[in-house]
């Protein structure tokens, strides 16, 4: 029986984070395919840079929301049906973990996703809020200072495993632990392209014109 609540909860994570909001929004509104723009990402940035503000912000809600809804459902399927055998703080952490994988590798659009730094906001926002807090300051001291929104990202999720180990203390269950330290590590990863850029000066940088590196 506990393998059964537990396949719900992947599933239910997985079916939220997998719902491609950037594709979709550029496909309906403009339509046209945001894999064939720009860095071919269908996040937030991406849409953002294809010259679309308002899409790229909605992008950046929905896919941060879609995190957000994956924690509040796994707590509540913890609490109303899974009472006794999944703790909710772990029930939520597994859904929000999936929901991030979900983002990443949509099956929808054969696996290949965005990067999930919106969707795992979204995620810690409401699993670790004063965590969250405390790594979106480094991002935005990071952005501010070097306008690179993938350095930015990085640095932010490096900070993230250590700021929730010292503020949340008491909840250092296993699953809980995989969640903060996965999540954070599947974001680095995924932007391994910008981090070949970084080291040879050639990553994009907000405010520059296209083409210009450093």
């Amino acid at each position: 029986m506990l393998a059964i609540h537990y396949f719900v909860l992947i599933l239910t994570g997985y079916l939220l984070g997998s719902i491609p909001f950037g594709y979709l929004l550029v496909r309906y509104v403009r339509h046209e395919d945001i894999r064939a723009v720009g860095s071919g990402n269908i996040g937030a940035t991406n849409v953002l840079r294809s010259g679309s503000k308002g899409l790229g912000a909605l992008t950046l809600l929905l896919d941060a929301a879609k995190g957000a809804a994956a924690v509040f459902a796994g707590a509540w399927l913890a609490r109303s049906y899974f009472a006794g055998s999944i703790n909710p703080r772990d029930a939520a952490a597994v859904a929000g973990l999936f929901a991030l994988l979900g983002h990443v590798f949509p099956v929808w659009l054969r696996f290949k996703g965005g990067k999930g730094v919106a969707t795992g906001l979204g995620v810690f926002l409401f699993l670790l809020p004063l965590a969250s807090l405390g790594s979106f300051v480094v991002f935005a001291v990071v952005f501010a200072l070097s306008r690179y929104v993938s350095l930015a990202s990085i640095l932010a999720a490096i900070a993230l495993p250590p700021l929730g180990l010292w503020l949340y203390p008491e909840w250092h269950t296993p699953l809980f632990l995989l969640a903060l330290f996965l999540m954070p590590a599947v974001i680095i990863v995924k932007h391994h392209q910008n981090i070949r850029r970084l080291l040879t000066g050639s990553e994009f940088r907000f405010g520059k014109p296209k083409g210009s590196a450093a």
